[in-house]
């Protein structure tokens, strides 16, 4: 008896030679791939004076990863948004006095206002608060901004927890706006080259338990301001943010909703 089976598989065999014969002497009627010439060769990082012996510690301290417990705030129900910005403020104002928590992180001046936000609104230099989740956890963050002297303006960034509320992120600088991008807090800020700006991506980190500045650049400006205009930032003092050193802000501007308006503390 004659195999049917096994001559069936030869006759689709021979087509689909037959087809692929087809198609590939159509390859070679038009649209082609030619040649764009040769590849430049990869050049791999070349390491300069590998004769010197690493850095054992940074030369400055700028304050990244720093965090403090705010002393005396409970968060109901773990939402920061019931709590009110201007007494957490104020908390730290009265804990440790340190560079990145107490009042030295201040101007007395500005310290003043704080203290005269519940009768002196107008004049209270703590900024409405925005939420967003930059940790991830599913809860938000408070952000706040502290307009201090010299147009300079305090980021700090407040996590809810168990015990109560931690800063995880506290920053002074000359900026030119603060955004919210995803998870990611950045603040553009003036650069001594005209025409350019600083640009600085804070991001949480679960291993320091902080958000840390992971991205710092400067770069060109685009035309803000019109056809043929640029805007022409002030000097910046440097190119790294502080945490809380002596720090300048033209208008600020996040992305994310705004709160309702602050007014436990300043009735």
């Amino acid at each position: 008896m004659r195999p049917q089976h096994r001559t069936g598989r030869r006759a689709a065999a021979a087509a689909v030679a037959l087809t692929g014969a087809a198609l590939l002497a159509a390859c070679g009627t038009g649209g082609e791939l030619r040649s764009a010439g040769p590849a430049p060769d990869a050049i791999g990082p070349a390491r300069l004076w590998p004769e010197l012996p690493p850095a054992s510690a940074a030369p400055y301290d700028y304050g990244e990863g720093e965090t403090a417990h705010i002393p005396g705030i409970t968060v109901p129900g773990g939402d920061v948004r019931r709590v009110d910005p201007v007494a957490v403020v104020r908390a730290g104002l009265n804990a440790r006095p340190d560079r990145s928590s107490g009042t030295a992180a201040f101007p007395a001046e500005t310290v003043r206002r704080i203290n005269a936000c519940r009768t002196a609104p107008a004049s209270c230099p703590v900024l409405k608060p925005y939420y967003r989740d930059l940790t991830g956890d599913g809860r938000d963050e408070m952000v706040l901004g502290i307009q201090l002297a010299d147009r300079q303006l305090s980021v700090r960034v407040y996590m809810p927890e168990p015990s109560g509320l931690t800063r995880i992120m506290s920053t002074s600088d000359a900026v030119i706006s603060v955004e919210l991008a995803g998870r990611d807090l950045i603040m553009r800020a003036p650069s001594a080259i005209t025409g350019y700006e600083y640009r600085t991506a804070w991001s949480w980190d679960d291993q320091q338990r902080a958000m840390l500045p992971t991205q710092d650049e400067i770069l060109r400006m685009t035309p803000r301001d019109g056809p043929g205009r640029r805007h022409t930032p002030s000097a910046r003092p440097s190119a790294r943010p502080t945490a809380d050193a002596s720090p300048s802000p033209a208008p600020v501007a996040p992305t994310a909703a705004p709160s309702a308006p602050v007014t436990a503390e300043r009735r």
